[in-house]
């Protein structure tokens, strides 16, 4: 397990304060892959003492970004970098195409695929006919060494033609918009709740371990519903961004 010495420089002159320097500095390396996923930093007695800060102020930098998903403190081992959670912007674009502009390279296992009658619940959010058809779409996606999120969507059949090859290689949103159809404008609700015996099998987590909700209802520049979503996402692995304005 690898150890790094950390010097950082400091500017005490500066109205940012010294914890939020220190923080800021080691989130940049982390992300720029400077301090890998495993890198254990030293005890924070030594490393307070290295920069020159007080424990508390230090304690305070390292708080910070565990809060964030960067560090994470293990009994027995010490401080250790792990890999950043995904954090995704609140907008109407798909998980392939965020990952991608991020620099991941998502993998996606498609679990199902089938046209049918969808559940009645389902069918009123798409706005069917009795006895109109949707694509069910049950997939795995899948970045660096493991899973992040487990996603069900449902697209009205006479909307796109859509196969297994062309969900593994491409974004459900991509393949729409090839089609002709012009996403414009989205409901959505996000929460949070404890992973199924089945859903944590999946995506290898343990049973009641906290995972993210997104329910997602899109919508053309007519106003037609073309695609509903119920999607899973790992907590350990997976965050939302959201910019408020006042």
């Amino acid at each position: 397990m690898t150890q790094t010495p950390l010097s950082i420089p400091l500017d005490r002159a500066s109205p940012i304060p010294l914890y939020f320097q220190v923080a800021r500095e080691i989130e940049r390396r982390i992300l720029e892959g400077e301090l890998a996923a495993g890198t254990r930093l030293e005890n924070e007695v030594v490393l307070a003492d290295r920069l020159g800060l007080s424990r508390p102020t230090l304690r305070r930098a390292i708080e910070y970004l565990v809060d964030r998903g960067l560090l994470v403190r293990r009994r027995g081992v010490g401080t250790q970098v792990v890999r950043p959670r995904v954090r995704r912007p609140v907008e109407l674009s798909s998980l392939y195409d965020d990952l991608t502009r991020a620099g991941e390279e998502p993998r996606t296992e498609v679990l199902r695929l089938a046209v049918e009658e969808p559940p009645p619940a389902v069918a009123a959010v798409l706005e069917l006919p009795e006895g109109g058809r949707a694509y069910t779409i049950e997939r795995l996606r899948r970045i660096g060494d493991g899973p992040l999120a487990l996603m069900r969507n449902h697209v009205p059949a006479d909307l796109v033609r859509l196969d297994e090859d062309a969900l593994r290689d491409h974004g459900l949103y991509q393949l729409l918009r090839a089609a002709g159809v012009r996403l414009k404008v989205a409901s959505q609700s996000i929460g949070a709740r404890g992973a199924t015996a089945a859903e944590a099998r999946v995506l290898e987590e343990r049973r009641g371990a906290p995972l993210l909700t997104m329910d997602r209802t899109v919508y053309d520049d007519v106003g037609r519903v073309v695609e509903h979503g119920s999607h899973l996402y790992r907590a350990s692995r997976y965050s939302f961004e959201l910019t408020l304005t006042g």
